[in-house]
């Protein structure tokens, strides 16, 4: 039995979880989540307590994934998420234009990247702790998606991947970064 899907979901007051034939629909006060059911899982609202239940043991694999997608719906709709990115390098930065990022990131060009619906960004100019350069962009990115935020900040990553030698780019903020070391003098 999977110890993850066996654990209720509590649905707070304010939240409206509609259990449909193949998805689970979550309105909240941030929005409105809906969210696939895989085959054999059968959802079951009782008393503000959101439960998954299998219909055989050859679906033990994605009755923990269900549960835990039904409940990252139920918790992006009340509280959302967030994920922080810090551009490092000299010269490199982000600005936030309406839904749409620009990036510079050493490049002969701009980088533009188009924000999808349902995600926010915010860009802060903060000094740097180590001395790679005095400034860093840090990048904050919301939204009530869990899936999306993460696809998001994966395609932000990947604009400008963290140099080994310096850590030069696009990276997370909670990540340590192991550099390399240099060549030395004979």
């Amino acid at each position: 039995m999977s110890r993850v899907g066996k654990q209720p979901i509590e649905v707070p007051s304010g939240v409206t979880v509609t259990v449909k034939e193949g998805e689970i629909e979550v309105k909240g006060p941030k929005g409105t989540l809906t969210t696939p059911i895989p085959d054999g899982i059968e959802f079951k609202l009782e008393e503000g307590q959101l439960t998954a239940e299998r219909k055989g043991d050859e679906f033990s694999a994605l009755h923990g994934l269900a549960r835990a997608l039904a409940n990252n719906a139920v918790v992006g709709v009340t509280e959302g998420f967030s994920k922080q990115m810090d551009v490092v390098g000299v010269g490199y930065k982000a600005e936030v234009q309406g839904k749409k990022l620009v990036f510079a990131l050493g490049y002969s060009h701009p980088v533009e990247y188009q924000l999808p619906d349902g995600i926010d960004a915010s860009a802060e100019r903060l000094p740097q702790k180590s001395s790679i350069n005095q400034y860093q962009t840090t990048l904050t990115l919301t939204g009530i998606d869990k899936q999306l935020l993460g696809q998001v900040a994966a395609e932000l990553a990947r604009l400008r991947k963290p140099d080994a030698y310096k850590g030069k780019g696009i990276r997370y903020s909670d990540r340590y970064y192991r550099l390399k070391q240099g060549k030395t003098a004979a």
